[in-house]
């Protein structure tokens, strides 16, 4: 599988779906999907437990593919791409956005 180019910490917009136009942080990164606080949320039924005595119905974030989500860099969606720079150390491989060029980390 290619390297995912929108990591955990990321601020992504949704670009199509039910939550098209919503913009979030991501969470967590699995599998080429990922799940974005406030996106894509769920009503799951759960047993009872330690963690819930009480049961009942839990609202959650469900996974979004990778596709569906750009990256949001200074207020604009993007494209990320991937680019070799030198440094003191060597060269290291870094990501971009495509609109302006800007090294994102």
């Amino acid at each position: 599988m290619a390297t995912m180019k929108i990591k955990k910490g990321d601020t992504v917009k949704v670009i199509t779906g039910k939550d098209k136009g919503k913009e979030g942080k991501v969470i967590a990164v699995k599998d080429g999907k990922l799940f974005v606080e406030g996106i894509n949320m769920v009503s799951k039924h759960s047993k009872a437990n330690q963690q819930n005595p009480k049961g009942g119905i839990v609202h959650q974030e469900a996974p979004i593919d990778a596709s569906n989500v750009m990256y949001v860099h200074k207020g604009t969606p993007t494209r990320v791409g991937f680019k070799v720079v030198e440094d003191k150390k060597g060269t290291k491989k870094v990501r971009f956005a495509k609109s302006t060029g800007d090294v994102i980390d």
